[in-house]
């Protein structure tokens, strides 16, 4: 797939100019640190970039969205560059524990002129943030990253999580463990995948 956004995002010029910006940046790094797999980066568009993007709408009002294993920047860059006309005032926050990824993503950051930061440590001890919005792609088992949500959403907030063809094996699984409110939207790039949207959390 190329540049161009699917029918259903909709992007100004400016944001698809950015969106290539970075598109040329991790081709750029990933010889070097391995940021997507080798196979897929003739699908770069499709498979990380516009598929990062499709979480963006899910949630309209947030001030501070919080990305977990952000490792290339899907969905956490995408986001950032999209909020940049959309959402002005909200900041990106991402935790990444491996410390050329983290430098990669301060370089997208600063080259593209992002209100985000990167956090260089484990999810799972870094100080709770009181997110609007947690997202994670491709990290953890579903049951695992629901309780990094439960650690660290504000209480009103949700967790959007991107989930492969197991997604419904893997909920069932989670909600052995968990209480919520869950909400699966059928992934744009992949028919068989999902992304969930999930709230009110609460340990059984």
């Amino acid at each position: 797939m190329s540049s161009q956004a699917p029918m259903d995002i909709n992007v100004s010029r400016e944001t698809s100019e950015r969106l290539c910006v970075f598109h040329d940046l991790v081709l750029k790094w990933n010889p070097r640190i391995n940021l997507i797999s080798k196979s897929s980066i003739p699908e770069l568009w499709s498979r990380h970039i516009w598929d990062s993007a499709q979480a963006y709408p899910i949630v309209e009002d947030w001030n501070t969205w919080l990305d977990i294993g952000s490792g290339g920047g899907f969905p956490a860059i995408i986001i950032a560059i999209l909020a940049q006309r959309q959402n002005p005032g909200g900041r990106v926050i991402m935790i990444e524990s491996d410390q050329r990824k983290a430098a990669f993503l301060r370089t997208a950051i600063r080259e593209l002129d992002l209100n985000a930061s990167v956090k260089v440590s484990r999810v799972e001890t870094t100080e709770p943030v009181g997110a609007d919005v947690i997202s994670a792609r491709a990290l953890a088992d579903l049951t695992e990253l629901i309780g990094y949500a439960e650690r660290h959403l504000n209480p009103e907030g949700r967790a959007v999580f991107f989930k492969g063809e197991t997604w419904e094996k893997e909920l069932a699984r989670a909600q052995e463990t968990w209480s919520f409110s869950v909400t699966s939207h059928k992934s744009k790039t992949n028919p068989a995948a999902a992304v969930l949207e999930i709230k009110e959390i609460k340990r059984v």
